[in-house]
């Protein structure tokens, strides 16, 4: 099984997982040209993905599924809540999951559990294959056990690192905005993700990817600081990268 962040930021996100025949994207909150051209670069075939599985419906996570859909001809599957959000956008191939109970789809089990933030029935994910499994959480406002239980034993890691407190405070954004990302619905800061990480890292952990950056309170610098602590203090052998907006990180395998 492998991965790519193909984009990950306020601007559009997107994930493909791979077992080399069959793929299925997280969210696709980038253009549908772009996500097929940042697979092609990564080596993933298109026309491979089955489905598209939301985490929420946020404009930045679910911008390009509607024309994706009709290109490649793939499935939608989404919480009820997050579809309720999407009326007026043409699924034709829809399927609704509950959080809570595992689904299977193109070859993956599918786990979704839920998660604290702004939307309607959003979402992390666990997605398993012959007993490897990676586990998304991004736009999150906190963690609570429900979220520890479901990333315990991951052999990969999609963690969200969206602000720098300091930067956060100092920044331009009005202060109902601040308060809304620092808030329990909001967003999780790097030391936030990275005490996650240290809470359900194991020696066999292969990778951490660090995603979600904000463009505007944050650096990849800050937030690979603030990991690299709990890495060299527990998990030496573990291989972290910090997702961009502009471009895909490389294909992750995980044996």
């Amino acid at each position: 099984m492998a991965f790519c962040v193909l984009a990950s930021g306020s601007k559009g996100n997107s994930t493909v997982i791979t077992n080399g025949s069959k793929a299925i994207l997280v969210d696709c909150g980038i253009t549908a040209r772009q996500a097929v051209l940042r697979m092609e670069a990564r080596g993933v075939d298109p026309s491979s993905v089955q489905a598209i599985v939301l985490t929420h419906e946020h404009t930045d996570h679910i911008a390009g599924v509607r024309v994706l859909t009709k290109r490649l001809g793939c499935k939608v599957l989404a919480t009820r809540g997050t579809f309720s959000k999407m009326e007026g956008i043409d699924l034709p191939d829809k399927e609704i999951f509950i959080p809570g109970r595992s689904f299977d789809e193109a070859g993956f089990s599918i786990r979704p559990f839920d998660i604290s933030h702004d939307a309607e029935e959003p979402v992390g994910l666990t997605i398993s294959q012959n007993g490897v499994k990676i586990g998304f959480a991004t736009d999150l406002g906190c963690t609570t056990n429900v979220v520890r239980q479901r990333l315990a034993q991951c052999r990969g890691l999609i963690v969200e690192a969206n602000h720098d407190p300091a930067m956060l405070t100092s920044s331009h954004y009005p202060e109902w905005l601040k308060q809304r990302v620092r808030s329990r619905q909001g967003h999780l800061s790097n030391q936030q993700g990275a005490e996650l990480v240290a809470e359900v890292g194991h020696a066999d952990l292969a990778c951490v990817v660090q995603a979600h950056l904000s463009e505007n309170t944050n650096r990849p610098e800050l937030a690979e600081k603030d990991l690299g602590q709990v890495i060299d203090q527990a998990l030496s052998n573990t291989r972290t990268l910090v997702a961009s907006q502009k471009e895909p990180t490389d294909l992750i395998i995980l044996k």
